[in-house]
């Protein structure tokens, strides 16, 4: 399956590749990055490869998924922004995640909202979703940034997960 490449001004959305491994391990090796993401703890650089190809396999099986995000000043790959909706999953999601270097300067939400315009776009979704750990401020705000509105409370993984939602007609307003 070709995954479709997504650019912003600063940001290149493109598949994974085997040369990823390691800004990926070193991503999901990072207890503060994954604190709120999956079961909250870091993976090993296995578990990083694993979680990876999972990754493309989604692409694979859905023809959509998540994106390998570069930063095109430096060709550095640092996180993975997209649409992630795995079987049994709640929901259409729009995830985010980025290596802490990378944090505070606008590229997860300036990624997201790349990922969310190809979701409605390109795979006319009725809306979507974002799936946030409640004292995860920091996702909080670019779901907001997003025009992503709470909606509820569900448990997801073993702990407690707030709802973002987005309907195409909300998605339409914002843009214009």
């Amino acid at each position: 399956m070709h995954v479709p490449q997504l650019k912003t001004q600063r940001l290149l959305l493109r598949g994974f590749c085997e040369e990823d491994l390691d800004a990926y391990a070193d991503m999901c090796g990072n207890a503060e990055v994954m604190r709120y993401i999956g079961e909250g703890k870091p993976l090993s650089r296995g578990e990083s490869w694993r979680n990876m190809a999972m990754i493309v396999g989604h692409w694979q099986l859905r023809g959509y998924g998540m994106w390998a995000v570069e930063e095109r000043l430096t060709g550095a790959m640092i996180g993975r922004v997209g649409c992630w909706n795995p079987e049994g999953w709640i929901d259409f999601e729009i995830g985010w995640a980025l290596r802490q270097a990378f944090w505070g300067h606008g590229l997860a939400t300036e990624a997201a909202r790349v990922a969310m315009d190809y979701a409605f776009e390109k795979l006319q979704r009725s809306h979507v979703i974002s799936l946030i750990r409640p004292h995860n401020a920091a996702s909080i705000r670019v779901a907001q940034k997003l025009g992503e509105k709470l909606q509820g409370r569900i448990e997801l993984l073993g702990s407690e997960a707030v709802i973002y939602r987005i309907s195409r007609e909300d998605w339409l307003m914002n843009k214009n």
